[in-house]
Parts: C-alpha cells; sequence; structure tokens
C-alpha cells in the first residue's frame, strides 16, 4: 500500500502482463482493513483538496482532457496523492500502473516503460504512477525521461518532499505541480462520520461519542488513513466488550495514547500555550518540554507552535542570545519542510535552546517606548542632513548638507543628530547585563557617547526620568 493508501482506488484498473510493478487494485472485502474498504471511488468522495477540485482547476483540466501528461504530486501522508493517480487513469480510460520508489530500480522502470510502449501499439495508453518519487536517484529519474518525453506513458509522482529538491531538474520542468494540504479536522471528521455508517465501512455497528470523535481527530494529524486506522481499533475494543459506544477510553486503548484533554479552539489552547512561554521566559527546560509534548500528543498546529517560539525569541531573549531568533526561523522552515512527527525533534531541540539562552525583555521595552512617543505626536521633521538629496532640487532646500558619512571617521561612528528634534537624546533601547548583551551594553555607552559630543546634544532622556 501506498505512503497515503487510504485514497488508493480498491477497484482500479490492473496492470497488464509485462507492465511490471504493482496495482492499487487490493481486494476491498469485508475483512479487509477498513482504510482499505473507504477508498474513495469517485472524486465526489474525496474529502479534502477542494482548491485542486474547483472547476477549471488544473486537476480538473487534466481529468476532464484526453493527453497524455506528467504530474507530481506534493503533499503529506494520507491527503490523497495515491487517489488522484487512480482516478485520472479511471476518468481518462487508461491503463495504470505503480511502483514504488523504495523497491524498484532502473530496470524497473525501463521495463513498465518498455510495457507501456507495447500497450500503446495496441491503442491503449498508461498512467504510470511513481510513488515516494523522491526516493528515486538521478539515475532512476532519468530512466523516466525518455517515456515521458515520447509521450509513452502518463507520468504521475506522489511526493512528501518538497520537489524543487528532490526531483531532477529536467522532470519537474515537464510536469505540472500540484501541492496538496493536511486535511483539516473537519476534513478528518467527514471522514470518520462516513466510514461510521457506509456500507462499506462500519455500517452504523458502532457509534462514537464526541469525546473519543475528537480524540481520533486530533491523533489522525490531518492523514485520512490513520483516522480510519484509529477508528477501527477503537471500535474493536468496544465490540469486544459486547458495547456499540466507542468512547474516549476505548480510543485511548486501542491507539495506546491517553486522550490529552486539549481543545484548539477553547481554554487548553490558550492555558497551556500560556504556560509553555512562560516556562521558557523562566528557563525551565523541563516543564517547557512538557508543555510542548502536552502540545504535540494532542495534535496542535505545529506550525503555530514555531511561530511562538519566534516571538519568544525576540521578546523574551532578544540580544542576550542573537541566535535565538536564527534558531526559532530554522525550527519554522524545517517545521514547513519535514512535517510531523520528525518536526517534533526541530521543536525540541529549539525550545531547549531558548529555555537555556540568557533571557532579555530590552527589545520588546525599547519598541514599546519608542512607538509610545509616537504615539504621542513626538514625530518632528527628519534632520535636514538624513533627508533624500538625490532628486533635483533637494540640495537646494538644505536636504543632505553637512551629512557626514560614518564610514569616513576611522571609529564608525560620527557625532550627528539623527532623531527629530523632539525625541533627540531619548534612549528607548537599555541592554541587559544578561549575556551578549553585556557586551552589546558597553558597546552602546561608547557609541552613546560619541554621538552625544555635538553642540546642541542634550543629555540623554530615559523612559523613567
Amino acid at each position: 500500500m501506498s505512503d497515503d493508501g487510504l485514497f488508493d482506488l480498491p477497484d482500479a484498473p490492473a496492470p497488464a502482463s509485462g507492465g511490471g510493478g504493482g496495482s492499487l487494485a487490493g481486494n476491498a472485502h469485508s475483512s479487509a482493513p477498513l482504510a482499505v474498504r473507504m477508498r474513495p471511488r469517485t472524486l465526489d468522495e474525496l474529502v479534502g483538496q477542494q482548491h485542486l477540485l474547483a472547476p477549471g482547476s488544473p486537476l480538473r483540466q487534466v481529468i476532464d482532457g484526453d493527453q497524455p501528461l506528467t504530474l507530481l504530486l506534493w503533499g503529506p501522508p494520507g491527503t490523497g496523492k495515491t487517489t488522484i493517480a487512480s482516478l485520472i487513469s479511471r476518468h481518462t480510460d487508461r491503463r495504470f500502473v505503480e511502483v514504488s520508489a523504495v523497491s524498484a530500480g532502473v530496470k524497473e522502470v525501463r521495463d513498465v516503460i518498455a510495457g507501456a510502449r507495447r500497450a500503446l501499439a495496441n491503442g491503449v495508453e498508461t498512467v504510470l504512477f511513481v510513488d515516494e518519487v523522491h526516493r528515486f536517484s538521478k539515475t532512476q529519474q532519468d530512466a523516466l525521461l525518455p517515456g515521458v518525453e515520447n509521450r509513452w506513458v502518463s507520468l504521475i509522482g506522489a511526493t512528501t518532499e518538497n520537489p524543487h529538491f528532490s526531483v531532477i531538474s529536467p522532470l519537474l520542468s515537464r510536469s505540472l505541480l500540484l501541492t496538496l494540504d493536511s486535511l483539516t479536522d473537519a476534513d478528518i471528521a467527514e471522514v470518520i462520520d462516513r466510514a461510521l455508517v457506509d456500507e462499506r465501512g462500519l455500517k452504523g455497528a458502532v457509534t462514537l461519542t464526541g469525546d473519543a470523535k475528537d480524540h481520533l481527530v486530533r491523533l489522525a494529524g490531518g492523514d485520512g488513513r490513520r483516522a480510519l486506522t484509529y477508528l477501527e481499533a477503537a471500535a474493536g475494543v468496544a465490540r469486544n466488550q459486547d458495547r456499540t459506544e466507542v468512547t474516549v477510553d476505548d480510543a485511548a486503548l486501542a491507539v495506546d495514547r491517553a486522550a490529552v484533554r486539549y481543545d484548539r479552539q477553547g481554554d487548553q489552547h490558550y492555558d497551556v500555550i500560556s504556560a509553555f512561554i512562560k516556562s521558557i521566559r523562566g528557563s525551565d527546560v523541563d516543564a517547557a518540554l512538557h508543555y510542548l509534548a502536552r502540545m504535540i500528543e494532542a495534535g496542535e498546529d505545529p506550525r503555530f507552535i514555531a511561530r511562538r517560539l519566534m516571538i519568544s525569541a525576540s521578546e523574551d531573549i532578544g540580544m542576550a542570545d542573537p541566535t535565538a531568533l536564527t534558531t526559532a526561523v530554522a525550527a519554522a522552515q524545517a517545521v514547513a519542510l519535514i512535517g510531523f512527527p520528525e518536526a517534533r525533534l526541530t521543536l525540541a531541540q529549539a525550545v531547549i535552546a531558548l529555555a537555556t539562552a540568557p533571557k532579555s525583555n530590552a527589545v520588546i521595552r525599547a519598541i514599546d517606548a519608542a512607538s509610545a512617543d509616537v504615539q504621542a505626536g513626538k514625530v518632528g521633521a527628519v534632520p535636514p542632513a538624513l533627508r533624500d538629496a538625490h532628486y533635483a532640487g533637494a540640495k537646494k532646500l538644505g536636504h543632505g548638507h553637512d551629512y557626514i558619512y560614518s564610514h569616513d571617521d576611522p571609529r564608525g561612528v560620527v557625532a550627528q543628530q539623527y532623531a527629530p528634534d523632539d525625541v533627540d537624546g531619548s534612549v528607548y533601547y537599555e541592554p541587559s547585563e544578561h549575556g551578549a548583551e553585556a557586551a552589546l551594553g558597553e558597546r552602546l555607552e561608547r557609541i552613546r557617547a560619541i554621538l552625544g559630543d555635538r553642540p546642541g546634544a542634550g543629555e540623554p532622556r530615559r523612559r523613567d526620568e
């Protein structure tokens, strides 16, 4: 079964002899896994990915057309990549052949293309579906090019990794790239609801409590196949006890994951994230990791966690450790690139780095103080020496006159007025004595002394004076 096998069609066309590779067909008999039985058979049964299914969308054009195509489907597991490939094959009445990049080599790829050429000679076109195409080496991907260029096959590749980094340029440039999103909570709930009543599913034999459904939705993490696998296991626990109602305890027992009380739209969401940030601010790395694990296990959006870490890096650490923001941004980028479950390691590393870093709130105090003055109306004119002098007539207005180029001074700093008169001498940024900010404070004192060594310069005015 493919990486997102939930959406493979049970009765997709089987490959002709000599085609190589496996088929999506599978036998959706009554004892088959629920995730197999509930595989969508039509576009109307496909849950999520509405941005790809709208009238006139590229995918609709591909399905409605009859020309050979090269398509790359990029998205997380359980989002419908394999189903879309199989639906294209069915709607365009083509032979469907699947190969897995995990097990197939160059020979298998060439055999598949050779089989496609023989089928084409008999008037039968072939859709070649390559699952996890990012796992193919450059040589293996090169072997696909003749089939694509000569239109012997309609190639559809599925990948969970960014194809701009994992697919060779000649193949990428010949492909239509479609990006699939993780299923939303509402999508997962719909998948579960269908399976509970559908004749191919549980046929109404069991019901699901609200808490149990919420738990399964959270644990699914946007993966439809996972949701159905967990639902089937939880239903099995209830049936073994001669009950028809599946409870949250059944779900927790079946999946071996405790039901964490956590509402992503309610109090738990805000309380836990608040405790998480305050633990980082308080340098309690163990408490911060606890709350991180709690959010991960409850299915919190990792992008939300990453955003909060970036804010914390500036608000609570700032210049005490300037690398904190770099770490947080890198973690956010890694989350976007690799997703869960691996991204939990990246988030944990960032949390440890931020929690153990020296702390300073000087950055937020500085910008708050500057904003307060602006809001109070202290927005005097820009000093003439600093005004734009690049247009005709500017110098006649005195713009740029007497401006001193800082790099001409061996110290790199010259004594001239930069701030408007209304706030000249105001001190907004006051470094702490923590971490790198201590050394920065000493340097800043020297800079401010140079800047103030000019005629008319007043004494520095701090906010508490």
